[in-house]
């Protein structure tokens, strides 16, 4: 078995997959002060939780957006699994092709995202990721990721909204009974909600006409199942598509562990 780990600004995605079959994901909170014990005992905790014997750990890959909390996750890998750690970074052979102006800058989450979507989709493909941020990520039909979108995530704007007005309150994101709200809640609910599936709908609409013709939308990150629904658009949700992504980039490179 191989253990995943996707660390990102808000939630770290740990998952476990043998050969092709994704055998559990789970989310624990991004935590920069946390030490290796503390990340070691979320690891045990949730391989207990599934009944695996960290013995059976192979490998592990983790793909990072908080370079501060890599060398303490690596170090809580190998107080549970002892196995080898693979970081996708420069040097790791993913077999995407990177156009844009500084290929380094590419998040290896995204980076993930696209390896995944194009193993199962023909391009062009535009990929949905909703953490923290929402990225667009847009890759032609020659297979190579252009370039893309990176906007406030939907948490952050309502964050946003909430602590720098005196009077709206924190509101939870199930839908309003409909767009024009009659009190503050559904009022907030409706502009979070249909504000940002209006936005994703509106730079999908930009996106494709400057590409010149339709593309697949795939749409990933804890924020999806809450907007997506809402847009007018076609676009397939696929949680897992991430963690797809590190199983084969982690195929590729393998041999570089042993």
């Amino acid at each position: 078995m191989v253990l995943a780990i996707d660390i990102g600004n808000t939630n770290i995605v740990i998952g476990g997959f043998q050969e092709q079959e994704i055998l559990f994901v789970e989310r624990i909170s991004t935590n920069q002060n946390a030490t290796p014990l503390e990340f070691a005992i979320s690891i045990k905790s949730i391989l207990e939780l599934y009944h695996i014997d960290a013995a059976e750990i192979e490998g592990s890959i983790i793909s990072s957006v908080v370079p501060s909390v890599n060398n303490a996750m690596q170090a809580a890998i190998d107080k549970t699994a002892h196995c080898p750690v693979m970081l996708v970074g420069p040097g790791i052979k993913t077999g995407l092709h990177i156009g844009i102006d500084n290929p380094a800058q590419l998040g290896s989450d995204r980076v993930a995202d696209a390896v995944a979507a194009l193993q199962e989709y023909e391009p062009p493909i535009v990929i949905i990721d909703m953490g923290t941020a929402t990225t667009l990520s847009v890759i032609d039909a020659h297979r190579q990721h252009i370039g893309g979108i990176i906007a406030p995530g939907v948490r952050i704007s309502l964050q946003a909204l909430t602590e720098k007005t005196a009077q709206l309150p924190k509101i939870s994101l199930d839908p309003p009974k409909k767009c024009i709200g009659s009190n503050t809640i559904e009022c907030m609910k409706s502009g979070i909600l249909y504000g940002a599936a209006g936005c994703i709908d509106g730079l999908l609409d930009r996106i494709t006409q400057e590409l010149g013709t339709t593309p697949i939308f795939l749409a990933t990150g804890g924020m999806a199942e809450f907007i997506i629904p809402h847009c007018r658009h076609e676009i397939r949700i696929d949680q897992q598509l991430l963690l797809k992504g590190l199983q084969a980039i982690y195929q590729k490179n393998k041999d570089m562990l042993s």
